[in-house]
């Protein structure tokens, strides 16, 4: 069984961000993208990510819309917007679907962002840092 993980730095920054998604490899992709400024938090699914929240409380939290499990992105992205202690976090969506109605739903939900697979990095880095400024 997967354990909600977060990656320290050894130069103990302040700002979480939470990656939830079902893929090692894009997570990798964003631990590298991201660097070092951060502590990262991994989830792969939407139970464990609402989990490692209630405890670590991210500021940014990029969302896969399609996790496995019982609850979906779009799922657990109405839970946090329904939560007194979490509606405050920014979250961006991470998909693969494309449509304009996909984006706002998500948007109409919460969702701070919309980004489409296969992203940029540096653009999704470029936007979390302004959102940390």
């Amino acid at each position: 069984m997967e354990t909600p993980t977060a990656t320290p730095d050894t130069a103990a920054p302040t700002r979480k961000v939470m990656i939830v998604d079902d893929n090692a490899d894009l997570r990798r992709l964003m631990r590298i993208a991201l660097g070092r400024q951060h502590t990262l938090l991994e989830a792969s699914n939407g139970r464990r990510a609402l989990a490692l929240m209630a405890i670590e409380r991210p500021q940014i939290v990029l969302l896969d819309i399609m996790i496995p499990g019982d609850l979906g992105g779009l799922q657990v992205l109405d839970i946090i917007k329904r939560d007194p202690d979490l509606q405050h976090t920014v979250v961006a969506m991470l998909t693969s679907r494309g449509q304009a109605s996909d984006d706002t739903d998500a948007r109409m939900r919460g969702a701070d962002a919309y980004f489409i697979k296969p992203f940029s990095p540096r653009n999704l880095k470029t936007w979390i840092e302004d959102r940390l400024s």
